[in-house]
């Protein structure tokens, strides 16, 4: 059986470390270099690194800071924000990145993914998407839902969270899985920051919906939380970022609780 995942991620804004509450109210959370080095001693899985600004601000990512991030992990390390060429993904795997995700200029530009993993592999692209849930089905720019609910319809924001598209999360999920993104980071807009739990029944659809790995993200806030996550929501791994940040769970200690009860870990 697959081990699951445990990734701390680093959301990362003007060269910092910072975590909100659903998109908001961002505080400063620490040295991206330092924390990096401390989730690898933890014995992470891997680690993400947000630019969370760099799509909204029309700039690069930070090439320097993701230098100094790699440098400090031997652990599979995955870099998204601001993405939107073929050489902004090639400028990441040259600075250390293992996996790059790409997000709003992939909803703007669906090729940009075909591109990416014919010039990389799949292995290196993953689709992030940030979704938030919708009382009222939008019509969806993409035709037809191949057998996925219109009642449970998530809607694909871009730009960090700032600008709502018409594309339905389940269907662009599959879209970009089928274009050659080998993995999927699912951030529950709703759930992130509020420690209430994962979207567990987003995560389950989208699971059942594609055939490549899916990280949860959004919403942690206890144990049970990380296993619910996997086991109902169906992922393959769970991400967190405040609290490991600010010191309310270790990864040490999410790893040991879901072992225990009987999610496949890597040993720390």
């Amino acid at each position: 059986m697959l081990t699951r995942r445990v990734i701390p991620c680093l959301d990362v804004d003007n060269g910092r470390v910072v975590k909100g509450v659903s998109f908001v109210d961002i505080r400063d959370a620490g040295d991206p270099a330092e924390l990096a080095a401390f989730y690898n001693a933890e014995g992470a899985d891997e680690l993400v690194f947000l630019d969370i600004t760099a799509s909204s601000d029309a700039r690069n990512t930070m090439i320097d800071v993701v230098e100094r991030v790699s440098s400090e992990v031997f652990i599979p390390l995955t870099v998204g924000g601001g993405i939107r060429s073929v050489d902004n993904m090639r400028q990441m795997l040259e600075a250390g990145a293992d996996k790059v995700a790409v997000n709003s200029a992939a909803v703007a530009n669906p090729q940009l993914i075909e591109d990416c993993a014919k010039e990389f592999g799949t292995q290196c692209v993953v689709l992030a998407m940030d979704v938030k849930r919708v009382d009222d089905p939008v019509i969806s720019e993409m035709e037809g839902y191949g057998g996925i609910p219109v009642e449970a319809m998530w809607q694909v924001y871009t730009h960090g969270g700032r600008r709502p598209t018409a594309f339905d999360a389940v269907k662009w999920g599959r879209i970009a899985t089928e274009s050659g993104a080998g993995e999927l980071l699912v951030t529950s807009m709703d759930a992130d920051g509020q420690k209430t739990g994962y979207d567990n029944e987003l995560l389950s659809v989208i699971s059942d919906s594609v055939t490549v790995p899916v990280i949860a993200s959004g919403g942690a806030g206890e144990l049970d939380h990380f296993y619910d996550a996997l086991v109902e929501g169906k992922s393959d791994a769970v991400l967190a970022a405040s609290l490991f940040h600010f010191g309310e769970l270790r990864v040490s200690e999410v790893k040991s609780y879901l072992a225990e009860r009987g999610i496949p870990m890597r040993e720390v």
